[in-house]
C-alpha cells in the first residue's frame, strides 16, 4: 500500500477519489465544501468545522459535495489511538494549522526549513489530540430487511412512515427492525433517521439548495425545526454553513 499523501487537492462538485487504502493514517479535511468518506461500515460526512480520521489500511473512497478544497495530512503515528474512522471537531486554530501544513506541500514540495515544518506538525498533532470526536457517522446495515428500509429512506429522506409501516413494507416486524437498528447501527431508528436527514441536508446545502427547500426535502415539518436540529448538531445555522 502507498503512504497516505499530504497536501491540497481541489475537487469539483460530485468529484471523488475511488476506493483505495494507505499504509499510514490520514486526516481528511475540507476547508471549503463538504466531504464524505465511505467504507463498508458506512459513511462519515464533514463540513468545514469537522475533519475525518482514516486509519491505516482502511479501504475508503472520498466524495466532494459543492466546490471542495480538500486537505490531506498523512501520519505515520496514531495520535488518536483510533483504529476506526471518526469525525473530529475542527476549531479555528486546528483549521489554520491544517491549511498551513498542507499549503507547504502544494505541488509536492517539502521545503527544508530548518525544522519549522516539524514544529508546525507537532502543534497540529497536539491540537488534534484535543479535538473532540463527533457522533456523525451513518452506519451501513448488513441484514437485508434493515438494508431495505434504509434504502427506502436514502432514496427519500422525507418519507415519514413509522417504523411499523416501514417494517411491513420490508416484510418484517417493528420489533425485529428496532432490535436490528440497535445491533447493527448502534442507535435507535429515530436517531439513525435524524443522522440520515442531516447527512442529506449537508449535501443539499453544499449544492446551493435554499434552507427552506432542504428542510422540506429532508423531512422536517418547518424550516425553523430543521434549523434548530442542524444548529444543535453542527454548532451553527444552515444559513451560515457555506457563507
Amino acid at each position: 500500500m502507498p503512504e497516505a499523501p499530504t497536501g491540497r487537492r481541489p475537487l469539483a462538485p460530485g468529484a471523488g477519489i475511488d476506493a483505495h487504502r494507505h499504509d499510514t493514517h490520514q486526516i481528511v479535511y475540507a476547508c471549503r465544501g463538504v466531504l464524505s468518506v465511505t467504507t463498508n461500515a458506512g459513511t462519515w460526512v464533514a463540513p468545514a468545522n469537522r475533519a475525518i480520521w482514516v486509519p491505516a489500511g482502511t479501504v475508503h473512497e472520498h466524495r466532494a459535495h459543492g466546490d471542495t478544497d480538500l486537505r490531506l495530512v498523512g501520519l505515520t503515528g496514531n495520535p488518536l489511538a483510533l483504529d476506526r474512522p471518526a469525525v473530529l471537531a475542527v476549531g479555528p486554530l486546528l483549521r489554520e494549522l491544517i491549511i498551513a501544513y498542507t499549503d507547504d506541500t502544494a505541488g509536492g514540495a517539502t521545503p527544508d526549513d530548518g525544522g519549522e515544518r516539524a514544529r508546525l506538525l507537532a502543534v497540529l498533532l497536539d491540537r488534534l489530540r484535543r479535538a473532540p470526536e463527533q457522533p456523525f457517522h451513518l452506519p451501513a446495515p448488513e441484514d437485508p430487511r434493515l438494508a431495505a428500509v434504509c434504502a427506502i429512506l436514502h432514496r427519500d429522506p422525507a418519507d415519514g412512515r413509522t417504523l411499523a409501516r416501514l417494517a411491513a413494507a420490508a416484510g418484517t416486524s417493528e420489533r425485529t427492525l428496532a432490535r436490528l437498528c440497535r445491533r447493527e447501527l448502534g442507535m435507535s431508528f429515530p436517531q439513525w433517521r435524524t443522522q440520515l436527514r442531516l447527512h442529506h441536508a449537508l449535501l443539499l446545502l453544499a449544492d446551493g439548495v435554499p434552507v427552506t427547500a432542504v428542510a422540506h426535502r429532508c423531512g422536517w415539518a418547518s424550516a425553523s425545526a430543521f434549523i434548530d436540529v442542524f444548529r444543535r448538531a453542527f454548532g451553527y445555522t444552515p444559513g451560515r454553513a457555506f457563507t
